[in-house]
């Protein structure tokens, strides 16, 4: 069985264009957590400083999928690169994990 966790890490503002593209690209299953972290900040806007760690950080988006098989993974990548881009050299990462199994929770 071939099954892919797709993990983007993008800018709050590109958001809406990436999730758009998805589910024009027949991706339904599309999950969104909002988190700090290190990407550049496109305004000091969007950067605040963070006591917990004692550093400068962002809110982004954590962007989460499951691929049933490898051109729906290149799919799903191509949809995120292309919408995800800000103007900055980078605008975000994407990984891609193996699921070892996955278990369906029913009654």
């Amino acid at each position: 069985m071939y099954a892919r966790e797709v993990k983007a890490f993008i800018h709050r503002n590109r958001v809406a264009d990436v999730v758009d593209a998805l589910n024009k690209a027949g991706f339904r299953n599309i999950t969104l957590v909002d988190v700090q972290g290190m990407l550049k900040a496109l305004s000091s806007q969007e950067q605040h400083y963070s006591v917990e760690i004692g550093q400068k950080v962002v809110n982004e988006v954590k962007l989460e999928l499951v691929c049933d098989n490898e051109t729906r993974t290149a799919d799903a990548v191509k949809a995120i690169r292309d919408n995800a881009k800000t103007g900055q050299p980078t605008s975000g990462w994407i990984f891609i994990s193996e699921i070892q199994s996955a278990i369906e929770i029913t009654d």
